[in-house]
């Protein structure tokens, strides 16, 4: 019985020393309920509990109050390291501070980068939206009216817009006759709302639709079946969503998406987390991650 005791009491304090000894990373974001986002946070946690850290996702649904208060939280809790996803850190700039300087290391994924956020691991958004922009020009033969869907406050999609808008400047022909401020959570019933308005107000004008990334495209989409299915307008966007990918091997009005890498984001953000809490630095303080186009063509299936 001794010896069972002496077995248990030790086997109690391996699991208490192991637990305090536990690296605790903290992953922080306002858009968990983005299929991308979430798809980060999956891989990361993933990629995080194959090391043996304790991982844990906070989300704040859109509310950046209360995503720095959590983030003092967490500061205060002493966690061992901050992820931000689909986060600009200048949004929660006193907290990603406070964080440096109690000695927590914060990387982001799809972000941007920041003096006090070790790496930012992320698509080249800029260089997204030129390639979209000038992919759906290309479709259109360089000139038409176009549909804007953005969401400035992510900080990789304003980028996607600012590649748009450089892509617009050398190409007159084209016209941005609306634009829809899309709302987060809910992006695809949001774009699926503001493309049927859209559509009662310019119908047949329409040529095409800017999508900033896939969520507000399929809403797009669904709209324009339930209000002009015989339209000829195109859809292009941004994520390689499945919905969106579905789409396009259906030939629908959907016509191309760019397939952003986002398990690699994860996989290459834990990598550089790794290296930093063992005492050494990143890479570089931003890398970039390449994306894919998605058509109909690349996916085998001939459209009518």
């Amino acid at each position: 019985m001794r010896i069972l005791a002496m077995t248990t009491a030790l086997a109690a304090l391996l699991t208490t020393t192991s637990a305090a000894w536990a690296t605790d990373v903290t992953i922080l974001t306002p858009y968990i309920s983005s299929i991308p986002t979430n798809e980060m946070a999956q891989s990361f946690k993933a990629e995080g509990e194959k090391r043996g850290w304790n991982v844990t996702i906070i989300d704040t649904r859109n509310d950046f109050g209360q995503l720095a208060s959590r983030m003092e939280d967490t500061v205060n809790a002493k966690a061992n390291a901050i992820v931000l996803i689909s986060t600009d850190p200048g949004q929660v700039g006193d907290q990603v501070a406070l964080a440096a300087k109690a000695g927590i290391p914060v990387i982001s994924l799809d972000g941007s980068k920041n003096e006090n956020v070790a790496v930012n691991v992320t698509s080249n958004n800029f260089e997204l939206g030129t390639q979209l922009s000038g992919a759906l020009f290309k479709a259109i033969g360089g000139k038409g009216n176009i549909v804007k869907f953005f969401h400035s406050a992510h900080p990789g999609v304003h980028q996607r817009e600012l590649g748009l808008d450089a892509e617009l400047a050398k190409n007159p022909g084209i016209k941005v006759i609306a634009d829809h401020f899309v709302k987060v959570p809910g992006p695809v019933d949001d774009g699926r709302i503001a493309m049927e308005n859209i559509l009662k107000q310019h119908g047949d004008k329409i040529d095409a639709v800017w999508a900033a990334w896939d969520d507000p495209g399929v809403g797009a989409e669904l709209a324009t079946e339930s209000e002009l299915p015989d339209s000829k307008l195109i859809i292009m966007g941004i994520d390689g969503s499945e919905q969106a990918v579905e789409m396009i091997k259906s030939c629908t009005h959907y016509k191309a998406t760019f397939r952003q890498d986002f398990p690699k984001m994860a996989a290459i953000g834990a990598e550089q987390l790794e290296k930093i809490l063992a005492g050494g630095k990143a890479e570089k303080d931003e890398i970039f991650v390449p994306a894919v186009m998605i058509t109909a063509e690349s996916l085998g299936v001939k459209c009518p």
